[in-house]
C-alpha cells in the first residue's frame, strides 16, 4: 500500500487561550507536497501520553491495517475486544480540524484535553503521522529521545524545565 505522507522533524509551538496553534513547516510542507491541504485528523496515541495527527488521506490505510490485524488476531485467537478497542481508537475517538492558509489550526477541545495539551505543544514527526506532546509530559513521561527533543526545544525558546524534569 502506498504511503502518502512522511512527516519528519520537530518543533515547539505556542497554544493560545482558545486552543489555536500554528502548525510547523515540516507538517505544512508535507501536507502541501501531497495536495492534502486544509484538514488534519487528531487522535490519542496507542501507547504514549500524547496525540497523533495525520492527513485525512491516511484513513483508508488505517482501515486496511485494522483489517489486517483483525484477521491475524482471529487466526491466533486474540479476543475480538482488542479489535473493537483498536477500531474505536482509530475512528471513533478521532477528531478532524481544518487549518487556514497561514497554517493556524484550532485543536479540537476533546483531543486537546485527552492529550493534556496546555500553553505549549511539541510536534514530533513519526513517519505517516506526527505526535503532539505537552512539553511537561514529554519531559516526564516520554522516551529518552522525546525527553531530549523537549529539553532542546524548550531551551532554544529560553524556557527552563524544572529541576525535577531535568533529572528525568
Amino acid at each position: 500500500m502506498e504511503v502518502t505522507h512522511l512527516f519528519s522533524g520537530n518543533a515547539l509551538g505556542a497554544v493560545d487561550g482558545g486552543g489555536r496553534v500554528r502548525l510547523p513547516p515540516f507538517i505544512l510542507n508535507e501536507m502541501a507536497r501531497h495536495g492534502d491541504r486544509g484538514r488534519l485528523l487528531f487522535g490519542v496515541h496507542s501507547s504514549d501520553p500524547c496525540l497523533t495527527g495525520y492527513g485525512a488521506s491516511l484513513k483508508s490505510r488505517l482501515y486496511a491495517e485494522l483489517e489486517r490485524r483483525r484477521l491475524r488476531d482471529e487466526e491466533t485467537g486474540i479476543a475480538a475486544n482488542d479489535h473493537h478497542a483498536r477500531a474505536r481508537r482509530l475512528f471513533g475517538l478521532v477528531e478532524e480540524a481544518p487549518y487556514d492558509e497561514a497554517g493556524r489550526i484550532l485543536l479540537p477541545p476533546l483531543a486537546r484535553r485527552r492529550g493534556g495539551i496546555g500553553e505549549a505543544i511539541l510536534f514530533i514527526g513519526a513517519g505517516t503521522h506526527f505526535e503532539l506532546w505537552d512539553p511537561a509530559t514529554a519531559l516526564g513521561e516520554g522516551s529518552p529521545e522525546v525527553r531530549e527533543v523537549a529539553r532542546y526545544r524548550l531551551e532554544a525558546e529560553g524556557i527552563q524545565a524544572s529541576e525535577e524534569e531535568k533529572g528525568r
